[in-house]
This record gives structure tokens, sequence and C-alpha cells, in this order.
């Protein structure tokens, strides 16, 4: 069977994935203002599944491969990058080194999957990751504020549990996604409380309650229909109908989006090199997906 490749379907649904996980990271920030990191992310989960599971059907997949999809790419990456956030990650930094995420989750597929490497893979991913080292060096060293190392090291571990959870979703295969989402979102609620509980304290858990902002009720409304229903949705989507290498390189432009509104709401600012690097991201995206065309086209032309 001939391999899939991106259509305008296709590209307009990872677009759509790309703006709302890009501007997900002002959100955050901003969230976590007013409310603490694990309470953020049981009141997020809360609200997904909560109302989804009245209207929705229970998805047909392996109780042990539901539970670790929830756990990983539901309970652990957000835990993480959670924390991350909380303790100095700024958010546009944020939103590029998870993008990592992309290296684990073609490296896990590989190994779970033996799905195999292209060369114009390999030179789309070599380009790409100088485009992160730019983006990475212009924001530590003068772009955005000092980020601490266990912000970076947090944020690391969230990227590999988001990859985990994409090759456990590649694992399930062709599924009712929204019903997924919607009903795996049951399962981090009662880990994310007793988190909260055991590091935040019964009394940050009351006062986040009682005071809630404007802004921390929106947050917490963002993250949990557009960044998780629509855009969880859409992805496993992409994730179920083209290979791994295809659709993971594609989360590497949400740093673009990130640091941008990252530098327009939160006033952390672009420098030169970091446009650079989001252009060399951009090519390296393009190189990945369309580069085997063209290499047989060189190829035709020069035969």
């Amino acid at each position: 069977m001939p391999e899939q490749t991106l259509s305008p379907r296709h590209i307009l649904t990872a677009s759509i994935v790309i703006l709302l996980w890009g501007m997900n990271f002002v959100v955050i920030k901003i969230g976590l203002k007013g409310i603490p990191p694990f309470l953020l992310g049981a009141l997020r989960f809360a609200m997904v599944a909560i109302p989804s599971i009245f209207f929705i059907p229970r998805p047909k997949v392996p109780l042990r491969l539901f539970i670790a999809y929830a756990m990983t790419i539901s309970l652990g990456q957000f835990a993480f990058l959670f924390s991350a956030m909380a303790v100095g990650m700024p958010a546009g930094l944020a939103s590029l080194v998870l993008q990592a995420q992309a290296f684990f989750t073609v490296g896990f597929s590989a190994l779970v999957f033996g799905e195999k490497f292209r060369v114009s893979n390999l030179i789309g991913m070599l380009t790409a990751s100088l485009g992160l080292i730019l983006l990475g060096s212009a924001s530590i060293n003068g772009g955005v504020s000092q980020v601490t190392l266990a912000g970076f090291g947090l944020t690391i571990c969230a990227a590999a549990s988001w990859a985990t959870g994409n090759v456990i979703n590649k694992k399930i295969g062709q599924t009712a996604v929204l019903s997924l989402v919607s009903w795996s979102a049951l399962i981090p609620i009662i880990p994310f409380f007793l988190l909260s509980i055991c590091f935040e304290g019964m009394d940050a858990i009351k006062h986040s309650l009682i005071n809630m902002s404007i802004s921390s009720g929106l947050t917490i409304v963002y993250l949990a229909f557009a960044a998780t229903l629509i855009g969880y949705t859409l992805w496993g989507k992409l994730l179920s109908s083209l290979p791994t290498h295809t659709v993971a390189p594609l989360t590497l432009l949400v740093p673009v989006v990130g640091l941008t509104a990252a530098w327009i709401l939160l006033g952390e600012a672009l420098k030169p090199l970091q446009i650079i690097g989001a252009i060399v991201v951009m090519c390296g995206l393009l190189i990945n997906v369309f580069g085997q065309k063209i290499f047989q086209k060189l190829r035709l032309s020069l035969a």
C-alpha cells in the first residue's frame, strides 16, 4: 500500500493544531498566576471529562492502552510542563523545548514499530534541530528571561511523556479520537488532585478556588476545550492517518507561534537570531515533508 502524504486537508488540520498549541503556552503562563500547577491540571481535565462523557460513547480501546495513553499524554506531560513553567520556564521557550517530543516520538516509533528514516527525513530533522538550537541560544542568551535548570529539565520530561503518548496513540490505531480524548481525561483528575494536596496544600487549593479570577476561569476553558478536546482530537487523527515521521515534526512550528505570542502578549522579546531560527525550523519541516519528492525529481532530471 502506498504511503499517505500530506493533503490540503491534513495541512489545514495541522495549522489549526499549531495555532491552538502555540497560544496554549501564553494561556498557561497567565493561568499559573492564580492557580498552582497541579490544581490547574486537575481542573483542566475535570472540565474536559465531566461534560463530555455524558454525550460521547466510551472508546473501544484495550484498558492497558487506554490508561497508558492518559498517564503519559495527559498526566505526565502536563504535570511536568505546568511545574516547569511554575518554576520560571518562560512561555516562549517552553513552547520551543517541548518540541523535543518530535525527536523522541520518531525514535520511540522506530524502536516499537520499526519505522525507517529516509535521507530526507534525516536532513529535515537535522535542519530543524539547528533551528531549535538557534532559537534556544537566542532565548537563553538574551531573548527572554533566564531559564532555570529545573524548568528546562522538567520541560524535557514533558516532551518525553508526550512522545510516549504519541506512540501509544499510534498503537491504538484507528479509533474515535474525540471519545478517546474525552474519556481518558477522567484518569489524571484524581492523581492531579492528590499531587496538589501533597505539594501545594489544601490552603492553596481553597484560596485558588475561592478567589478565582475571570482570567483564571478562561484559562481553564481554553485548556480544556481548545487545547485538549479540539487540539488532541485533530492531532490524533493526523497520527492515525499519516506516518509518524511526517506528523511529529509538524509541531516544530508550535514554538514559532509560541514565541511570537509570548513576545506580543507577555513581553518576551524576539531577537533577530530567534527569527533566523524560526526560518531554519520551517526549512527543516519543508525538507522532511516534501524532500523525498524533491530528491526524486532531481534524480530524474539528472538521469
